[in-house]
């Protein structure tokens, strides 16, 4: 199922991704925000389940915000 999430808190505006029924994020791509960084977690969360995903990027935060565009990725997966 293909998801769009509205972030909070980031420079990106949104996040579009799809949900497998195994469980897996693939098509991962961000709309705004520092398009280099952004791909490369696309690109190394592409496949990963979504406890994975979580486990890895949930509380990461950028700057002196307390969230970022990964722990958005991980708040988005998780819904």
């Amino acid at each position: 199922m293909e998801t769009t999430y509205k972030t909070q808190g980031v420079c990106a505006r949104s996040i579009t991704f799809t949900k497998n029924d195994d469980g897996t994020i693939t098509n991962i791509s961000f709309e705004g925000g520092c398009n280099g960084n952004l791909k490369a977690i696309s690109k190394l969360c592409e496949g990963m389940k979504v406890e994975e995903i979580v486990e890895k990027l949930k509380g990461n935060t950028c700057g002196f915000k307390s969230t970022s565009c990964a722990d958005q990725l991980a708040i988005a997966v998780s819904k």
